[in-house]
């Protein structure tokens, strides 16, 4: 068990670190070369150096928004069967 979770953390770790450098070099680095320069093929518009990091952020925060609504409201309706139950 031990080596395929250090496998798979070498291949999340190196997955981060190569969308860590495209990205970097799509929104920091793409504006200092020229629009005619062939780099400029390897990347999406410009505009969506905003619009995706923004989109992912988005749904990863109502993702965990939605999952603390439902824990809280599995709570209450935990809690309150227990009251009913006390009661019966």
């Amino acid at each position: 068990m031990g080596t395929s979770d250090k496998a798979l953390g070498g291949t999340m770790l190196l997955t981060a670190a190569f969308v860590f450098t495209y990205y970097t070099a799509w929104a920091i680095l793409l504006p200092f070369f020229d629009s005619s320069s062939a780099i400029h093929g390897y990347f999406p518009a410009r505009e969506w150096a905003i619009r995706l990091p923004l989109f992912v952020l988005v749904v990863g925060l109502s993702g965990i928004g939605f999952f603390v609504g439902s824990t809280i409201i599995k709570e209450k309706r935990k809690a309150a069967q227990k009251i009913r139950l006390r009661s019966a």
